[in-house]
């Protein structure tokens, strides 16, 4: 793991568990494993904190134990990067599931994400309770239920049960009780939310957020969006059918090519489920349109049901990814040199000479933008000796100009931790900066709140919020337009982030 991606996980943990939890994470992070002593040696925490802290993260699936090698019976723990990150993407998380199931699937989200996990019963109930709009336990119970049909929750191992005590539990859970619905009785919700009784009816089960499910849902999403942003928005909702014929065939997450899809069954679905007229009748095109595109969305191979086709994810976010790559160069340094740099990916291997010809660049510029780009590790260097010739020196070898994608996702995903290791650093700043001025202001908001609750009149309410000095106001409106545009430029930052994720994760062995 890069010190840049360490830096920004121990903010991250810091930031919504505290100083204790981070210290506990930079280590794990540092040393890849540790054991109890070792951290309450290394942190000068007490037992008692260290294992406060550890209890929490592993109830948020942020970090594993398993036995020590040196000592089955001491259990070392172990911090899981790719978690920490997803903290970052709550926010989407909730706003995705309210798009999907309103404001009740929304707060069950939210609820879930802020605990860790919690048995269905327990959600449910302090959903219910909190909750400002008229929906009926009814309606949380059966949102929860739907959720977990669809796979967006998804139910927490539990430690095998053994004869004999064990020292270290093993979590485990049989796989079709993954995405079973629980059995949740109405009568018995409402008795335990009345407090005529204390049992739980699911005790032993406890839910979790299904990110795989979400990540899926994002994924898609920038699929899609790319189809729409070349051939429009009815293009990309046959692409969108694609997909979803895709995935009763295939793996969500197989990383070579789906099973084959075929017209037919593409029509059927579209036929059932659309009112695009437009669709239906050039279906056809739209399809041959989208598998003849440049990206490769999918690929034609051969003319059963009407025409056989599969998706290529990978291919698809490598292309995807060298269009960031050629944008951020484009944003970097200038259009001729995301120009230079399409043209070393297409020669694969390019003398200099070679580049300026066929890139219509001048010899000067185009030396000075290739050299630009390799100092900033965009392309690489290779030297290959000339047949015959022997010493050595630059006149006895070839030198050629070429691209690692692999290398370049790499750098890039450093370059995304650090940007927003910065921005949640200099939010966390101005908070801590304004923390006087943005209470008296959030006190004032809910003084006025209950004021205009109370039906107090205009005069007294406006004389309450002439407490808060014009000086102050401006200020204030400063440094709340700061940490919205260091919100957005977070979100931003996070889809780049989550592409070459991608990237990485279907060319990964």
């Amino acid at each position: 793991m890069s010190i840049q991606c360490g830096e920004l996980c121990a903010v991250i943990i810091k930031q919504y568990f505290g100083e204790n939890a981070q210290k506990v994470a930079d280590l794990l992070f540092s040393s890849g494993s540790r054991n109890l002593s070792s951290l309450v040696k290394a942190t000068n925490l007490t037992k008692a904190q260290v294992s406060m802290v550890l209890a929490v993260l592993i109830k948020f699936q942020l970090v594993t134990f398993e036995p020590s090698f040196s000592n089955e019976n001491i259990p070392e723990y172990s911090i899981k990067k790719e978690a920490v990150l997803q903290m970052l993407r709550y926010p989407r998380y909730v706003h995705l599931m309210h798009t999907k199931y309103g404001t009740v699937g929304s707060t069950l989200t939210e609820e879930l994400l802020r605990s860790g996990s919690q048995t269905a019963s327990q959600v449910i109930l302090k959903c219910f309770s909190s909750a400002e709009n008229k929906d009926t336990m009814a309606a949380y119970r059966d949102t929860f239920v739907q959720m977990v049909r669809d796979n967006y929750l998804i139910r927490c191992p539990m430690p095998r049960i053994t004869e004999s005590p064990v020292i270290i539990p093993v979590l485990e859970i049989e796989q079709h009780l993954l995405f079973r619905p629980p059995d949740l009785d109405l009568g018995k919700l409402q008795k335990l939310q009345s407090g005529a009784t204390t049992e739980v009816p699911d005790g032993d089960s406890y839910w979790r957020v299904n990110f795989d499910r979400l990540h899926q849902d994002f994924r898609d999403n920038i699929m899609t969006t790319a189809v729409e942003r070349k051939m429009g928005a009815s293009a990309a909702e046959c692409f969108k059918y694609i997909l979803q014929q895709m995935y009763e065939k295939t793996d969500a997450w197989q990383k070579d090519y789906s099973n084959p899809i075929t017209f037919i069954e593409v029509k059927q679905a579209i036929e059932k489920k659309s009112n695009n007229l437009e669709l239906m009748k050039n279906l056809d095109q739209y399809i041959t349109l989208i598998a003849e595109d440049n990206i490769g969305f999918i690929r034609k191979i051969g003319e059963t049901g009407g025409g056989q086709y599969v998706v290529e994810m990978k291919k698809v976010f490598d292309e995807l990814s060298q269009v960031c790559t050629e944008n951020i160069i484009t944003e970097k340094f200038g259009s001729k040199a995301s120009r230079i740099f399409r043209v070393i990916r297409s020669k694969r291997f390019i003398e200099q000479e070679d580049i300026q010809k066929e890139a219509m660049v001048p010899s000067k510029e185009a030396k000075l933008l290739t050299y630009k780009l390799f100092e900033e590790q965009f392309i690489q260097i290779k030297t290959i000796r000339k047949a015959g010739g022997g010493g050595s020196g630059p006149a006895k070898s070839f030198f050629l100009f070429t691209i690692n994608e692999k290398q370049i996702v790499r750098m890039l995903l450093d370059m995304s931790y650090k940007a927003l290791f910065n921005a949640i650093s200099r939010s966390s700043y101005e908070k801590r900066d304004n923390k006087r001025l943005i209470d008296k202001s959030q006190k004032l908001d809910s003084i006025v709140e209950a004021m205009k609750e109370r039906g107090e009149s205009e005069e007294y309410i406006a004389e309450i919020l002439e407490t808060l000095t014009p000086p102050e106001r401006e200020v204030l409106e400063k440094v709340k337009a700061r940490i919205k545009t260091l919100s957005s430029a977070e979100l931003a930052i996070d889809d780049t982030l989550f592409l070459f994720q991608m990237h990485q994760y279907y060319n990964s062995s």
